[in-house]
């Protein structure tokens, strides 16, 4: 058996813990092929197969298993050593991939990223913005930002920004000539602007007050995926939108919305940047993290 080489290795960790070609090629930051092409030599140089493959599906085998057990703690030990000499050096260095929900990218751009990047020059910040909850691990992200009663249960959560709120919120021209609606039932009888989630389900309009909570599944002819785009048609006068403060907050200060329903809608549990329990922390993220407290401790 010829020894295979360390980027052999590193390439059947990544195949077999994205369980794709397609999302290993693009972490790696090489091509399919030539990612295909060096399982089949490792392959060869192991006498042994790796990977079961179909068009569609693709498993380890229970060689495949074995070599991935083993070869984990030995690649991590080595992110380790190589991050430790980073740290000697005096900065961190490498790239920083985090998974952020729009409004996370937002606030992380407007008061975290310009700073991260000024201070330490030789990181790359990959900061991708999607509606979709993904798995940060398979996809090959080192940290995830989403709502903290979103973020899984085996990941460890550093929240920032504080509580949030949903409003319901119209246009003036809207409202006039009608009576707002007083509890969240009245929505029923009112055109309301609906959200399409990620999943592809049609997200229920979520209310609280004193201990009681009530989700609506609201009426109205449009339907949108984008909180952007939910307050402009908000503010065209298509209806009432029920958004996130932060995307409403420029159109109610102009006047061009007006909130409802303001007693139904109070503080939640805000963002979290999360990564991973059991992974190594490198120091590029590591630096952002400790970033991210500062800046949320000087609010």
């Amino acid at each position: 058996m010829r020894r295979p080489s360390l980027n052999d290795l590193a390439a059947f960790a990544a195949v077999a813990n994205h369980r794709s070609f397609r999302r290993a090629a693009d972490v790696m930051g090489v091509s399919r092929s030539a990612l295909s092409h060096a399982i089949i030599g490792l392959e060869g140089k192991l006498g042994v197969r790796l990977f079961n493959r179909t068009t569609r599906s693709l498993s380890l085998t229970q060689a495949g298993a074995t070599l991935l057990a083993r070869l984990d703690p030995v690649l991590q030990d080595l992110d380790r050593a190589l991050d430790t000499l980073s740290e000697e050096r005096g900065t961190p260095s490498g790239t920083l991939r985090i998974n952020a929900n729009k409004s996370g990218a937002r606030i992380l751009l407007a008061n975290v990223v310009p700073r991260f990047l000024d201070l330490y020059p030789d990181v790359e910040l990959d900061l991708v913005s999607e509606g979709r909850l993904v798995d940060i691990v398979e996809q090959g992200f080192d940290a995830g930002v989403r709502l903290l009663e979103a973020v899984p249960q085996d990941m460890v959560a550093v929240k920032f920004g504080g509580d949030v709120r949903f409003l319901a919120v119209a246009a003036p021209s809207y409202l006039e000539g009608i009576v707002p609606p007083t509890t969240p039932d009245d929505l029923q009888a009112y055109r309301c602007i609906r959200q399409r989630l990620p999943s592809g389900k049609r997200y229920r309009w979520e209310f609280a007050k004193r201990g009681a909570e009530i989700a609506v599944d609201v009426p109205g002819n449009l339907t949108l995926d984008d909180n952007d785009l939910l307050v402009q048609a908000a503010a065209d006068g298509r209806g009432i939108a029920y958004v996130p403060e932060p995307f409403a907050e420029p159109l109610l200060k102009t006047g061009q919305l007006v909130t409802i329903l303001d007693d139904w809608c109070p503080p939640m549990p805000g963002l979290a940047l999360y990564f991973p329990r059991s992974r190594h922390v490198a120091s590029p993220l590591r630096a952002f993290i400790d970033l991210l407290k500062r800046w949320d401790g000087a609010r």
